[in-house]
């Protein structure tokens, strides 16, 4: 299977690129992985609502032109179906089990995602109620991915 994640900007701290080399190194052997960034936008400190919204346009736009034919597309959004981590595993197992051998997780950036991202969307998927810097919510991501596959291989992952 092969797995793209979109996310918007680059992560800028030592510890959470090692955190996501470490998962990217683990999930070698399960899936081949892309990770794809997009140039966020530059965010005034006190932008108004029309200011934020030209942002999300601009950050849309660069993340739909990643998305390509043959995808499963999923969106990371707190609003989006939550799952336990059997539960995402079992996602993900039958997501491959019913032909879809590319899954695509997006990750938006300080903002969200503008709403015609989720056009592109199979489906909204969220990891928690609570807001996760956008880099952070990448090696969460990365590792909940690295969990499923260990869960569907039924090897032990810590609890």
């Amino acid at each position: 299977m092969k797995i793209t994640v979109i996310a918007v900007g680059k992560v800028k701290e030592k510890f959470y690129r090692d955190a996501l080399a470490e998962y990217e190194k683990r999930l070698l052997r399960y899936c081949k992985l892309e990770i794809l960034e997009v140039a966020d936008e530059k965010t005034p400190e006190y932008a108004s609502k029309r200011e934020e919204e030209q942002i999300l346009e601009k950050e849309a736009q660069r993340i739909i032109k990643c998305i390509r034919p043959g995808m499963q597309v999923f969106s990371l959004s707190i609003e989006g179906e939550t799952f336990s981590s059997p539960q995402f595993a079992e996602f993900i197992e039958r997501e491959g089990l019913q032909g879809h051998s590319w899954l695509c997780f997006i990750i938006g950036g300080s903002l969200g995602l503008h709403p015609t991202v989720g056009k592109y969307c199979q489906k909204a998927i969220s990891f928690s109620a609570l807001t996760f810097p956008h880099q952070l919510m990448r090696v969460i991501l990365l590792e909940q991915i690295y969990r499923s596959y260990r869960i569907i291989h039924q090897e032990p992952y810590h609890k």
